[in-house]
């Protein structure tokens, strides 16, 4: 008995050897790597590549900082996938103009949620290795917002029975599980790599309910609106709703339009033009985010993130 317990005692601390060595890893894996900002400028001679910036982030003026642009190689890998993912999709749901279009954006809605709960993840879990970087509560909160949002907008396609299929919800959950991790490893080591991929994503959101709602405007006005939408649009409380539009449109008074641009809804077609319109305001600040490491931008002009371009071969004498 005495063999057996040293035995199980023996076995206790090599377990508990292998989780420390496991949380020391996670810590040192979890560690913000330096930030990868580079100018608009024609990259230096030794180097076409991101220059690196480390944390803090760098107080200086946005105003006087030129976009960045991502590395070829990345922005192309990052296409491919999600122009492949979405492709597939487009595959599996056609537009048709009646009742199976929402479980595509059921199933679109239930994977573009996923990347902020990664973010979330990875940040949290640098707070608890007892990263203190300012102006990351803020950026936290933003995503917690921008989180919440899509959670109303899946809500909307799962009350107009987008959700009713065993087999939409089994492809959506589990493409947004595999996406999750692999956005939380992307985040972990790039966030502007990260951030891309979100961009993409809401850049076609964006295009998919514009041209929805150009195609069937008819139709969706004949629709009542649903209620969780009515609750969510009129009756909440608009501070998270006013959080994640981060990018201010002001009239011509200079006054913020951000909580004034939600119009009564009295169609479904209102519905999915809120919903269009959050998307873009999620493509702004996610593209502010890869261009300069900040929420807010330069002003109210916003441009899709572009490659950097290729380095020309050196002329043969």
């Amino acid at each position: 008995p005495f063999q057996t317990v040293c035995r199980v005692e023996k076995h206790h601390l090599s377990m508990r050897g292998l989780l420390l060595c496991a949380a020391v890893g996670a810590a040192c894996a979890f560690q913000r790597a330096p930030r990868t900002i580079v100018s608009r400028a024609a990259p230096s001679s030794h180097s076409s590549r991101f220059v690196a910036s480390r944390s803090p982030r760098v107080v200086a003026s946005l105003a006087t900082r030129e976009p960045a642009m991502m590395d070829g190689g990345i922005y192309k890998f990052n296409k491919v996938v999600i122009d492949s993912v979405y492709d597939l999709i487009c595959l599996l749901y056609p537009v048709t103009g009646g009742p199976r279009d929402f479980a595509r954006f059921y199933v679109l809605e239930t994977v573009a949620r996923v990347p902020y709960f990664a973010y979330l993840s990875v940040m949290h879990l640098r707070e608890t290795f007892g990263e203190r970087t300012p102006g990351d509560s803020e950026r936290m909160r933003t995503h917690y917002a921008e989180a919440d949002n899509e959670l109303h907008h899946l809500l909307i396609m799962e009350a107009l029975g987008g959700n009713s299929s065993v087999i939409d919800r089994t492809l959506a959950q589990t493409m947004a599980f595999g996406y999750y991790w692999y956005v939380t490893a992307v985040y972990s080591f790039s966030e502007q790599a990260a951030y891309h991929l979100s961009e993409l994503i809401e850049d076609h959101a964006f295009n998919t309910y514009d041209k929805y709602l150009t195609n069937n405007e008819a139709m969706l006005k004949k629709l009542p609106v649903p209620q969780i939408a009515r609750k969510y649009y009129e009756l909440d409380n608009p501070f998270l709703f006013d959080l994640f539009c981060t990018v201010k449109d002001v009239n011509e008074r200079g006054q913020p339009l951000y909580s004034a641009r939600r119009p009564k809804l009295e169609t479904l077609y209102d519905v999915f033009v809120n919903v269009r319109n959050d998307e873009r305001e999620h493509w702004k600040t996610l593209c502010n985010l890869v261009q300069y490491d900040d929420m807010q931008g330069v002003g109210n002009t916003v441009i899709g993130t572009e490659p950097m371009p290729e380095p020309k071969a050196a002329a043969i004498l």
